[in-house]
């Protein structure tokens, strides 16, 4: 990015902001697999706080909360955290991502099934905000390129 804000009461209201907007979506997260939210709209949440600093400070501030090389990494993690899930219960013997089969011992299947859909919902969030950073951060080498 070219440019940034160097008004100070734009980079405090980013910095004041930001904090709330990732405690909310952390919340929708986490509270997604029993109310309205889940992984991918918590995941935009935690993007566009990061965004909001990004855009705010510019790159050396914003570097401080997620590093550029980080996102592709934490993005396959997401991703993996699905896919575990979904596998660990075909290996028992269910289907893909069938939660009552997950092989966690001593749970009864309506916990399974409640712990299966908050592990989705974090890889899902995880996957989300860190490639919606990334596609930001491309996005701003290429006006930077030009």
């Amino acid at each position: 990015m070219r440019s940034q804000f160097n008004s100070p009461i734009i980079v405090l209201g980013a910095r004041f902001l930001a904090p709330y907007i990732m405690v909310f979506g952390l919340y929708v997260i986490f509270h997604g697999h029993y109310s309205p939210g889940g992984g991918f709209q918590g995941g935009a949440l935690l993007a566009a706080a990061i965004l909001l600093i990004r855009v705010a400070t510019g790159r050396r501030v914003s570097r401080l909360l997620i590093k550029e090389f980080a996102t592709t990494p934490l993005a396959v993690i997401g991703v993996l955290i699905y896919f575990a899930t979904g596998f660990a219960a075909m290996i028992t013997g269910g289907y893909f991502l069938d939660y009552g089969q997950l092989p966690i011992p001593g749970m009864e299947p309506m916990w399974l099934r409640y712990t299966g859909i908050l592990i989705i919902e974090v890889g899902v969030g995880l996957a989300v905000a860190a490639i919606l950073v990334m596609i930001f951060d491309n996005m701003v080498k290429g006006e930077d390129y030009a």
